[in-house]
């Protein structure tokens, strides 16, 4: 595998990436993860590095400091030591660096090559290549998008939804759509209490989460600006937004702005194996809103918690929230968007039963059975035997 992101950045495709890669370790494969360097300060927030990973060097990204690029020649270097023996496939996580990168290996080495398309860059880009219109920005997205695609011999798209898409751009090449799943640590009790005395909220206060990648293209503006309708309705209510990331100067302006400083707390990353866990636990609800995501991972966290769900169905979302029995489904549009939360945090009843209900959602989402699919489409490209299967978790 190799990938422009890993831990210690903290996002759906760190935490996918890992999550594949332990299940098929445990299913008897050996997964090598190429990786950049971060900096130590990061680095050492994070702990030791898993069995298998190798960190090259690194370069910063313009205007997003949390992300890294690896450079090229310390990885070509480094490509230079495999042999055709050792490898049976190349698996590509991001279409930057890595992507040329595996691409050219994977023709040295005369295997196949698979790509997982984790990001719906042509509604983000934008934000991060200021001047440049939007309509350009996106046109530009979709060409490298169908470019990239046909250069691998099979695509993973993490939803259904996505992979229509794709289809819609022009990709030919065969489509696998294949979500994160989660490991069985995800359905572990979190700790609430401990998470509400740790940042002193009350425990009776109605919370509402967010959990993700503080950007713009989260829709995080619309969670504060339906939190003016929800404090209405619920005046003491608190939005936790658990993450980081480059729009959190902006948001918190915004907040501000909007008289919410009393009703929304940041709170940074968190550790996944204890921290994030008491963070879902410790919600009345999970809010959620975001226009561009490719799965929707922290859905299905939030549910394995038993924390109900309140969100939109968009993109990635639509397959985590179709016929989940712990979710709410809501349209963007503020007024009921906030009554549909208020009226999960203001019945303890119907949160109950949602909460029941979401744990039974979440079970539907093993990552081991994920890891399964997955060896079945390398198996598939080693024979080059690829069908482009389309299906949705069972």
């Amino acid at each position: 595998m190799l990938s422009d992101v890993f831990f210690p950045r903290v996002n759906g495709v760190s935490t996918s990436i890992q999550t594949f890669r332990t299940d098929l370790q445990a299913l008897g494969h050996k997964v090598t993860l190429v990786a950049p360097e971060y900096p130590s300060a990061a680095r050492s927030a994070f702990g030791e590095d898993p069995l298998d990973t190798v960190r090259l060097p690194s370069r910063g990204v313009p205007r997003d400091p949390e992300d890294r690029l690896l450079k090229w020649a310390p990885l070509m270097r480094w490509a230079q030591s495999l042999r055709a023996d050792d490898v049976d496939v190349v698996h590509i996580q991001t279409p930057f660096v890595a992507h040329y990168a595996g691409v050219k290996l994977a023709r040295r080495l005369g295997c196949p090559v698979v790509e997982t398309y984790h990001t719906y860059f042509e509604h983000y880009l934008h934000h991060y290549v200021p001047g440049i219109p939007a309509p350009l920005t996106r046109a530009l997205a979709r060409r490298m998008t169908v470019s990239q695609c046909h250069a691998v011999q099979a695509v993973v798209s993490p939803s259904r939804q996505m992979a229509e898409a794709l289809r819609e751009y022009g990709v030919r090449t065969p489509i696998e759509v294949l979500p994160t799943g989660l490991p069985a640590s995800a359905f572990g009790n979190g700790n609430g209490a401990a998470f509400r005395a740790q940042f002193g909220i009350p425990a009776q206060r109605p919370v509402a989460t967010f959990v993700g990648r503080v950007a713009h293209e989260k829709n995080i503006d619309f969670l504060l600006q339906m939190l003016v309708e929800l404090r209405r309705l619920v005046p003491e209510v608190l939005l936790v937004i658990a993450g980081e990331g480059p729009a959190e100067p902006h948001l918190r302006a915004l907040a501000a702005k909007l008289g919410l400083e009393a009703n929304v707390l940041f709170i940074g990353y968190l550790e996944r194996t204890r921290g994030l866990l008491d963070c879902y636990r410790a919600a009345d609800a999970f809010v959620f809103a975001s226009r561009t995501e490719t799965q929707g991972l922290v859905l299905i966290e939030a549910m394995a918690q038993g924390t109900p769900v309140v969100s939109t169905a968009v993109m990635g979302t639509v397959d985590v929230l179709s016929g989940a029995g712990g979710a709410v489904v809501v349209p963007e549009d503020v007024t009921p968007f906030a009554a549909a939360v208020a009226g999960v945090l203001r019945d303890p009843q119907r949160r109950e039963e949602l909460s029941r209900r979401a744990r039974e959602d979440a079970a539907r989402w093993s990552s081991r059975l994920m890891a399964e699919r997955l060896v079945r489409l390398y198996e598939s490209a080693v024979e080059s035997e690829l069908p482009g299967r389309e299906v949705a978790p069972s």
